[in-house]
């Protein structure tokens, strides 16, 4: 046994008795409550049916045998798993069982294009990867071409890919007991990828000290309203698998000792039928536009009983009063709304709560994005480019930076943008925003034209690279107009070249053929030319204002 009682710094805490790992979160809570529901699966995201809802118990003992099945094929402290699933009580055990074994989970975005998967591959240099069955045709193209094989199967949708096991065929004959591996608080045990705004995505590095804070820095909002902070809920169908909300929203669930209801994918319906069945009491919505979308499922369906709901949470815009004051109605006058503003590098979050600034709510939303202020684990202000702090100069437009425990370690193997992130000592998010006269933040607009639709970001520049190559485009623009159901819609703006005269619909197609379906536009709009500053750049703002009712009488669902 290796003990130091003389050093008062540089201290490692990695002993089982006093390390910080995510892969404890579980097993700490079997000494309290072990027989107590810490997993629930709904229809569609479990392949298994033993997985469908699991104790603390026997969800840390899967999470173990993932991890001695991991590291009884060589893996090795630090080596990277990666990850292309959507949301399962398999793909969650996984990342559990790969924290616990010391490794590092790399989970892929599966709707990311294939150039841009092959990318990340070759940045993180997995050693094994994991894959959900009905996903291996969009990932057979990127793993083949970086030579990674298929290892473990989550069968939902088809059988094990050829030459791989099935996740329960990996756990058959493991123990279920803790492996002994050093691990520490610093260590990454996660990287997330971005969306890839300016160029490439890149990998953020996440640390088992960052998850816990994260966590913890939501678990006290989210058991507002509950006798017992294990009576918590958390419900969600939003991705959880390579998506950062696995840090806010599920491990403050296990830190609480309450239990996490996951869904497969999206769908107001099956929201609101978890929140009855399962007795939800917080809520990971997403976008105002899917709280709207759920509180029409509610009010046609009177059946289905809301009032277990405490709290909601949603982010990327302001959610309407009259969305919130409908959804009061099917959950109770006490159900405590906010919204959140982060990102996978930082996630502690700006946090506005319409209950705590109601006549400012009802005068601003949904046309500004008030965004209130930072969490109390979160030190954030509003930067000019040179540095300036501009807290004293209300309506000022700036950079939100941000310092907090429950921020990135840094860009994998990307030294200089993660220098250039933490300059002047603080993350710089690339979003722009403004203080009001009372010290709120609002969100005003997105640094580097980035579109934000649906929850992921796209890159205006990669989906102009792709339309400039279509022999009839000779100029374009890429823009994010309001959008009911997104948030924002990727839009392009496109100048003909002389005597053509493309198709809408044959543009997007030829999008489709190299952009993910996020990243293709929902919409072109064609112009005689581009507004343009005497160097050649493109005006967005002009365009961004000149068509801002685009979607205005669109079909919502579109």
């Amino acid at each position: 046994m290796d003990l130091d009682v003389t050093s008062l710094h540089h201290r490692r805490a990695v002993h089982r008795w006093d390390r910080m790992s995510v892969g404890d979160l579980l097993e700490r809570v079997t000494w309290s409550r072990p027989d107590k529901v810490a997993i629930v699966s709904r229809p569609g995201a479990y392949a298994d049916e033993r997985f469908a809802s699991l104790t603390y118990r026997q969800a840390d003992e899967a999470a173990n045998q993932v991890a001695h099945a991991l590291l009884a094929r060589g893996l090795r402290r630090s080596d990277v798993v990666l990850l292309f699933c959507e949301n399962s009580a398999e793909a969650y055990l996984a990342k559990l069982g790969i924290a616990k074994a010391g490794l590092v989970a790399a989970p892929l975005n599966p709707m990311m294009a294939p150039d841009l998967a092959e990318a990340m591959i070759d940045l993180v240099q997995p050693k094994l990867a994991i894959v959900d069955a009905e996903l291996w045709a969009r990932a057979e193209q990127p793993f083949a071409a970086k030579g990674l094989a298929a290892a473990v199967t989550i069968g939902i949708g088809g059988p094990p890919v050829p030459g791989s096991v099935s996740f329960t065929e990996l756990l058959d004959g493991q123990p279920v007991t803790e492996p002994d591996v050093e691990i520490h608080a610093d260590d990454i045990w996660e990287i997330l990828f971005t969306s890839g705004t300016t160029a490439l995505p890149k990998g953020v590095m996440i640390s088992h000290a960052c998850s816990y804070a994260a966590g913890f820095g939501f678990g006290l909002s989210l058991t507002r309203g509950l006798k017992l902070e294990s009576d918590l809920r958390v419900g969600t169908y939003l991705p959880l698998i390579y998506h950062v909300g696995d840090q806010p929203f599920t491990y403050s669930a296990f830190l609480a000792g309450g239990t996490l209801v996951m869904g497969r994918r999206p769908n107001p319906e099956h929201i609101a039928e978890m929140i009855a069945e399962e007795q939800v009491t917080a809520l990971w919505a997403g976008s105002p536009a899917m709280v709207r979308a759920l509180d029409e499922v509610l009010t046609a369906r009177p059946d289905l009983d809301g009032s277990s709901l405490t709290v909601i949470v949603y982010g990327w815009a302001a959610l309407p009063p009259a969305t919130l004051a409908s959804l009061k109605a099917h959950c109770g006058e006490d159900l405590c709304a906010f919204e959140i503003f982060g990102q996978t590098e930082c996630i502690p979050c700006h946090r506005f709560w319409p209950g705590e600034w109601p006549e400012l709510y009802a005068a601003t939303a949904p046309q500004q994005n008030y965004v209130g202020i930072p969490s109390p684990i979160l030190a954030a202000t509003v930067l000019d480019a040179d540095g300036n702090d501009l807290a004293g100069r209300p309506g000022a437009a700036g950079e939100a930076v941000y310092r907090s425990p429950a921020v990135m370690a840094g860009y994998y193997r990307d030294e200089e943008a993660t220098r250039q992130a933490f300059r002047f000592g603080w993350f710089h998010s690339g979003d722009s925003c403004a203080y009001d006269d009372h010290g709120l933040r609002v969100m005003l607009d997105r640094y580097k034209d980035i579109v934000k639709t649906g929850g992921e970001n796209v890159s205006s520049l990669r989906v102009e690279a792709v339309l400039a190559q279509h022999p009839d485009v000779a100029k374009v623009a890429v823009i994010g107009l309001p959008h009911e159901r997104w948030g924002e819609a990727v839009t392009a703006v496109v100048v003909p070249r002389p005597g053509a005269s493309p198709a809408a619909d044959d543009l997007i197609k030829h999008c489709r053929a190299s952009l993910a379906g996020y990243e293709t536009p929902k919409s072109i709009v064609f112009a005689p030319d581009l507004p343009e500053t005497v160097g050649g750049k493109v005006l967005k703002y002009m365009l961004r204002a000149e068509h801002a009712s685009h979607y205005a009488d669109s079909d919502p669902a579109r």
